[in-house]
């Protein structure tokens, strides 16, 4: 026992844990092994009887383990466009091109202390940053990415998202009101003043889109955008007040400037987050950049057309079976690699005298894979519905969140009473015309057609 005692004393940290791990690892493996084979079709049988379930679970979690990562990008990007527009370099040190330093700040966050304050109520400040992430990730479960890749297919797929997003508030005033500060309650109290303010105009926007499309299901108004394939069918042309409404409003239930009244750290000290730290306050701010992709998804869902391109491609046929090439695929698989890499590394190593062989050869390797990748990527373009609808959708997202980043690197923010007065003066009665207008063209378009000629 002295001995083994010693022994892990001397262990470093991560050390110490490979030595936890490994042996934890290898029971569970076996574990596993041993319960599919007693159990196995009996599993099988359950989980496909329960196939909705098991597709809702394994699609929030697909969700999840990607929004983090994506809630990284939305960070760098803020850091980098901001940066360029204030005349700066911006992150340039971590990673290529700082390209990594959104992630050691999210890292930092989830190592520094937990602290809950001693007259906080515990449970419910530790349950408000879940609430508030947990509403970004369940609501985007019914946002159709490409055809067929989407989570949930609802017939009321838009009524689902503007609910549970509205559950959002409950998170950010359990947070305000449970850290017993009178900034956090300040903030919590503005964010549930702002959000249910803006929740009835950004509501009210899409119902005359709802009454042109006929129907709530997110896909069905994809579909519905695709008729001739220009964008000329989107609905941002077809009911362009809506749009800017929604825009508007969207903006200040994604809580972005410059309607972000709820943290204005220049003003009230981050608001409803004062008193978070460590884990609990990057939960906070992952959901708040996940909801600026989120709201930039659902925009695009909406009024810009979805997966479709703006304009019709021509149909290309570049289909390659690999199964029908046999051998000969084990036989590229090795060479072109080995190959694409030594000719790509030549010219760095013959025609510049300082580069060593080895640094050609990553060189060439990098290279080789950047070229293989773009070929692969057209391939799948041209053969998969999903990889173009996919690729456009991103895209026009993305775009949208660049949008977001530009308005916060150039406006200011706004006052509380302008905020509240904006909502309640001008985009209620904005939202309630557009919708009259909307039905009454639809019923005097219905009579016309419906009239003897």
């Amino acid at each position: 026992m002295t001995v083994v005692a010693r022994t892990w004393d001397r262990l470093t940290l991560p050390g110490k844990a490979l030595f936890i791990l490994i042996p934890l690892l290898g029971v569970l493996t076996l574990g596993l092994v041993i319960t599919i084979a007693l159990f196995g079709q009996q599993i099988l049988d359950i989980l496909i009887f329960n196939l909705p379930i098991v597709r809702f679970v394994f699609s929030v979690t697909i969700l999840m383990l990607i929004f983090v990562p994506m809630a990284f990008v939305i960070i760098y990007m803020e850091m980098k466009i901001i940066a360029l527009m204030n005349l700066r370099i911006g992150p340039d040190r971590v990673g290529p091109w700082g390209t990594l330093l959104s992630t050691v700040h999210g890292l930092k966050v989830l190592m520094k202390e937990d602290f809950t304050p001693g007259k906080a109520d515990a449970v419910v400040f530790t349950w408000a940053p879940v609430v508030v992430f947990s509403t970004a990730v369940l609501s985007a479960l019914v946002l159709p990415f490409a055809p067929g890749l989407y989570g949930q297919d609802m017939n009321i797929g838009l009524l689902y998202f503007f609910a549970v997003g509205g559950m959002t508030v409950v998170g950010l005033l359990m947070g305000g009101w449970s850290s017993f500060n009178k900034y956090s309650l300040i903030g919590g109290l503005r964010s549930a003043a702002q959000i249910v303010s803006y929740e009835i105009p950004l509501t009210l926007s899409v119902v005359g889109l709802v009454i042109l499309a006929g129907t709530m299901s997110l896909n069905e108004i994809v579909i519905q955008q695709s008729r001739t394939g220009w964008f000329t069918d989107w609905f941002m042309f077809r009911q362009p007040l809506g749009f800017l409404i929604f825009a508007i409003a969207a903006t200040a239930e994604a809580n972005r400037t410059p309607f972000d009244l709820t943290e204005a750290d220049s003003e009230i000290v981050a608001g409803f987050a004062t008193e978070y730290s460590g884990m609990r306050f990057g939960f906070f701010f992952f959901a708040e950049y996940i909801n600026v992709f989120i709201i930039s998804a659902i925009t695009v869902v909406l009024f810009m057309g979805g997966w479709n391109a703006p304009f019709p491609s021509p149909h290309i046929s570049w289909i390659v079976d690999p199964g029908s090439l046999g051998l000969w695929l084990v036989i590229l698989i090795a060479i072109v690699p080995v190959v694409g890499t030594l000719a790509l590394a030549a010219p760095f190593y013959l025609f510049r005298s300082k580069t060593r062989w080895w640094v050609a050869l990553i060189l060439g390797f990098v290279l080789f894979n950047v070229i293989a990748g773009g070929i692969f990527s057209l391939w799948a373009y041209i053969n998969f519905d999903w990889v173009a609808g996919l690729f456009w959708f991103v895209g026009k997202a993305f775009a949208l969140v660049f949008l977001f980043v530009w308005m916060r690197g150039t406006l200011p923010r706004v006052r509380i009473d302008q905020l509240m007065g904006f909502a309640w003066k001008w985009l209620l009665p904005a939202a309630l015309l557009n919708l009259f207008v909307t039905a009454a063209a639809v019923l005097v378009i219905d009579a016309m057609k419906a009239a003897p000629k």
